[in-house]
């Protein structure tokens, strides 16, 4: 039986952890229903203290299976919402992770894993609920990109091609939907203190290969100062936040230290000297 209310209804995934779970709770206890999901439901207890310290109710925070890559999780989360809202007013799609590595080294089955998740998996779940939300002439749709979607960094060329992917889908998308009052939004987000960068140090290829000694040194370096020196990561809830209960939110949110300076220079510059300056900062000893 449908349930018609007036709290914005919001699907998240990959919730367990980083960016999802710290959405999801400030959504949950800021007057949203939100739909927590994530690959493996056993790794929702954090989730579910959090949430209990803060009295957010059952009824405001519902965690559910859901593999991105799985159509057949996918239609058993929008057939529960539809029998029971009737509608989703909000998609984040945030589900991802880093594959780092170079490319000589990397196998197309983790190429194909990359895409998997941080592409097609958007693109399953956003094709999902594009009807509820166009047919009622309402809904957002907000993708999780990176400045990595913008800045294709060595070593991280799975990680970053899929990100490229991202903008691509999500422009199109944006002039697809707007018409009928459906914005799609994405956030390039630079780096913050969640587990992608630990994850992805740790699944990172090691090349042996002596040519690619020097790049994956300073790639490894990189990581680990990433994961030390990275931003408060509730900056880029309260962004969410705010496009969640902005009307009409904009196409592009940049956020993080030196992200907007980077991808206007990056922009503005010719090539050879975007060039140099990695090259000299790869080289840099």
């Amino acid at each position: 039986m449908t349930t018609r209310t007036k709290r914005k209804i919001v699907l998240i995934t990959g919730s367990n952890s980083g960016f999802g779970s710290l959405i999801a709770l400030n959504l949950a206890k800021s007057n949203y229903i939100v739909y927590a999901t994530m690959r493996n439901v056993s790794n929702a207890e954090q989730l579910k203290t959090t949430a209990k310290q803060l009295s957010i109710s059952d009824n405001h925070l519902l965690i559910h299976k859901l593999d991105v890559s799985k159509t057949e999780d996918i239609e058993a989360v929008k057939k529960q919402i539809l029998k029971k809202h009737g509608r989703l007013d909000i998609l984040i799609n945030n589900a991802g992770f880093s594959q780092g590595g170079v490319i000589e080294d990397i196998s197309m089955d983790k190429w194909e894993h990359q895409f998997q998740t941080n592409f097609f998996g958007v693109v399953a779940m956003t094709k999902a609920f594009i009807p509820m939300m166009r047919q009622a002439r309402s809904g957002k749709i907000i993708q999780m990109g990176s400045i990595s979607g913008r800045i294709g960094l060595p070593g991280l060329a799975p990680y970053a091609a899929s990100k490229f992917a991202l903008e691509g889908f999500t422009e199109s998308l944006r002039f697809e939907l707007k018409p009928f009052q459906v914005y799609s939004s994405i956030i390039e987000a630079g780096s913050f203190r969640t587990d992608i960068w630990q994850k992805g140090f740790e699944a990172a290829v090691q090349s042996d290969i002596i040519d690619y000694e020097s790049l994956m040194t300073f790639m490894n370096k990189y990581a680990q100062q990433q994961m030390q020196t990275s931003e408060n990561p509730q900056k880029v809830v309260n962004l969410v936040r705010y496009i969640c209960d902005h009307k009409q939110p904009k196409f592009r949110y940049q956020i993080g230290k030196g992200i907007k300076v980077g991808i206007a220079l990056k922009s503005l510059l010719p090539w050879s000297i975007v060039e140099r300056v990695l090259f000299k900062k790869l080289n840099n000893k």
